[in-house]
């Protein structure tokens, strides 16, 4: 999974070939350690090869005899992928070990891989003639939704978990805060600079029923403090805005008052979700303008007042919250929607 974070064995290996400490896939959730943890675990033989979960699903429907060789620069981007040159760095081919189990071709995201392969076509009710496209991440589909245009924009995405995409003229990697970028496109370049945190929706479903997070919500003064200072996590560990696998939740003390629960929780989150964007400022990416809501979240109107009133800046809902509507724009419009 995304948040899997890799034995300190296999995270040592990983560090031990990159350029940098601050590489993107130094953190203990990176592809590339967890490349390493299926290495140590002694299943990388012969003809084994890394595949995305977006990689997969397009062999799937291009059929069963199609080869997966490919993937897309925004999902390689952990994995060592040099998103600058775009190519397989040096370091990375060196280890032969690593270098076997690569994906042979890197492509943009929304280039046409192939057709929809004829079982597929059954199953599907799809065309042969429908063209399957190289995928994205589902943060970066959810950014693709929101619509944005402008440098400074941003978008966060409140699901299960916590991401922050924004867009700058600079790209940022910071591994000891969990930032990185990843590449936009367009002239001049932009990157995508953000992170994602572990607190979010998963934490509120440990306490809350959807009905009650309603009607909790309805109760909550939105522009005044909760006078709780709590740091919502589901279980020790933090990847953004600092990158820490033993940091501890900090849900306590608790209300008598659920209501005032729920609106320490919600501070809590917006605290964090600020906070990230702080840290995208002070590492250079610049200060964001906008902030758009993707996901679940985005419905809550009390949490959107309570994170625009502690970012400091607009905070409002995309017109399409669905990270699918973004895939399915890249469909539409393939590679050029990222510039």
């Amino acid at each position: 999974m995304y948040n899997y974070s890799c034995s300190a064995a296999a995270v040592e290996r990983c560090r031990a070939m990159l350029p940098s400490a601050d590489h993107t896939a130094s953190a203990p959730t990176s592809t590339l350690s967890k490349v390493w943890e299926f290495i140590l675990s002694g299943r990388g033989g012969p003809g084994q090869r890394l595949v995305h979960q977006a990689d997969w699903l397009a062999s799937l429907t291009m059929g069963s005899g199609s080869q997966i060789s490919g993937t897309d620069y925004h999902n390689a981007l952990k994995l060592g992928y040099d998103i600058e040159k775009l190519c397989w760095p040096e370091w990375l081919l060196a280890e032969e070990q690593v270098a076997n189990l690569l994906p042979q071709h890197v492509v943009a995201p929304g280039t046409t891989l192939g057709h929809v392969g004829a079982e597929s076509s059954r199953w599907l009710g799809l065309p042969e003639s429908c063209r399957v496209l190289a995928g994205t991440t589902d943060s970066i589909a959810a950014f693709l939704a929101a619509g944005t245009t402008q440098v400074g924009e941003a978008v966060t995405s409140l699901g299960s978990t916590m991401a922050i995409k924004m867009r700058s003229l600079v790209r940022v990697e910071d591994a000891a805060f969990g930032v990185y970028s990843h590449r936009l496109g367009g002239n001049p370049l932009q990157w995508l600079v953000g992170g994602a945190s572990n607190t979010g929706g998963v934490v509120l479903r440990k306490f809350f029923t959807d009905k009650a997070l309603k009607q909790l919500s309805d109760e909550i003064d939105a522009e005044a403090d909760s006078g709780l200072d709590y740091y919502p996590l589901p279980s020790p560990g933090q990847r953004f805005p600092v990158c820490d696998s033993a940091l501890q939740p900090r849900l306590e003390p608790r209300p008598a008052s659920d209501a005032q629960f729920l609106h320490g929780i919600l501070e809590g989150m917006a605290r964090i979700e600020a906070a990230g964007y702080g840290k995208l400022a002070e590492l250079g990416a610049g200060d964001v303008c906008r902030v758009v809501t993707a996901g679940g979240g985005a419905k809550n109107a009390k949490w959107r007042q309570i994170r625009q009133r502690l970012i400091g800046v607009q905070v409002q809902s995309a017109d399409w919250t669905e990270a699918a509507c973004g895939s399915a724009l890249l469909a539409l419009r393939g590679s050029g929607l990222l510039g």
